[in-house]
């Protein structure tokens, strides 16, 4: 099997985590800055990790609406998609994902000031593993 990437965007980040090859477990990495570049930095990962599948979280509001993020993160997900063709990239619902996050760093022992750096990468495992979970039931 071949590795995914899961992608959390956001206005100033973009959070990234990669399942093993085996795709069973969502591993974090180093966030992404969301600048004129970001679209080539996750192309070039994707290359470099032999990614074959990539997984854009899509915020959805806990009433089931879009929103601006949605709209953003669309673009975003379109965007990408272009630039890795012909590796597919999916949407996947992400409510809650950086709650549980949060939560997880917590439980951790991250502080809530040092959260900051890890929360998007955190959020983007989550979404994920949830992905890579419900690609085995």
């Amino acid at each position: 099997m071949s590795r995914v990437l899961g992608l959390d965007p956001g206005t100033r980040r973009v959070g990234v985590a990669i399942s093993d090859s085996r795709r069973t477990l969502a591993m974090a990495r180093a966030c992404v800055p969301v600048d004129d570049v970001t679209i080539a930095t996750l192309s070039s990962l994707v290359a470099d990790e032999g990614v074959t599948l990539v997984v854009v979280g899509r915020p959805i509001s806990m009433g089931g609406t879009e929103t601006e993020s949605t709209r953003l993160s669309d673009n975003f997900a379109r965007d990408l998609a272009s630039s890795v063709d012909p590796v597919e990239v999916v949407r996947w619902d992400e409510r809650l994902t950086t709650v549980s996050a949060r939560r997880q760093l917590h439980q951790s022992g991250v502080k809530d000031r040092e959260q900051r750096a890890l929360i998007d990468s955190a959020a983007a495992v989550v979404m994920l593993q949830h992905f890579i979970d419900a690609s085995h039931a």
